[in-house]
């Protein structure tokens, strides 16, 4: 099923404020949330289990923003984010302005990672969602240590009863995103996968050249 206007719509309504969202990515079904909301966070945090040092990765929904935002990294990284992005990868960033601190530094580590998403969403059933302009605090909609919901019936019934907002975008891929660590590509070009997914390593290698 396709999500709509009005659906993107009320997406961003609800991460402007202080709303907890059940939607769908080009992976699995995923929890979102003002990254800057204090509430909203701890909500997240209550409905999945989750220990509350884990950091959350930051979504946006089409890459320009995000790369509007991170005005401060290298060419190197930019490029792989080109590279990369959209798809269905988290890539852990350095994070010098500790930027999204609730989401991404929650223990207060000096070394914070920044972990970005921007899914890819094409022009298939999920194509309303790039319209939505605010990032998104982002989880896997399961309880903590639990399956990735591949279905929205898959999201713990739980977790839908607590989210002001649950889009339903049909049967999704099921497996979560492949994440890559960048956080010394800038200096060295090194990088490495530290959970493979959809993207194995070999296409990873094959994008960033």
């Amino acid at each position: 099923m396709s999500l709509t206007p009005e659906d993107a719509a009320r997406l961003q309504a609800c991460l402007q404020g202080d709303g907890v969202a059940v939607i769908p990515t080009d992976t699995v079904y995923g929890l979102a949330c003002n990254p800057e909301s204090v509430a909203a966070i701890r909500r997240v945090y209550e409905l999945k289990g989750r220990p509350p040092a884990k950091p959350a990765a930051i979504m946006f929904f089409s890459l320009a923003p995000a790369l509007g935002i991170l005005g401060e990294l290298g060419p190197r990284t930019r490029g792989a984010l080109r590279a990369l992005l959209p798809g269905p990868v988290t890539l852990l960033l350095p994070n010098p302005k500790q930027r999204f601190p609730l989401a991404c530094n929650p223990s207060s580590s000096a070394s914070a990672l920044l972990g970005l998403r921007v899914p890819a969403l094409d022009d298939g059933p999920l194509a309303a969602l790039a319209t939505v302009e605010a990032p998104a605090a982002q989880s896997s909609a399961n309880l903590s240590g639990g399956a990735d919901a591949r279905r929205l019936t898959d999201v713990p019934v739980e977790i839908r009863a607590g989210a002001d907002l649950v889009l339903d975008g049909g049967e999704l891929p099921g497996t979560a995103s492949t994440v890559i660590d960048l956080a010394d590509y800038e200096r060295s070009g090194a990088w490495r996968v530290v959970r493979e997914g959809p993207l194995n390593r070999a296409a990873v290698e094959r994008l960033l050249g």
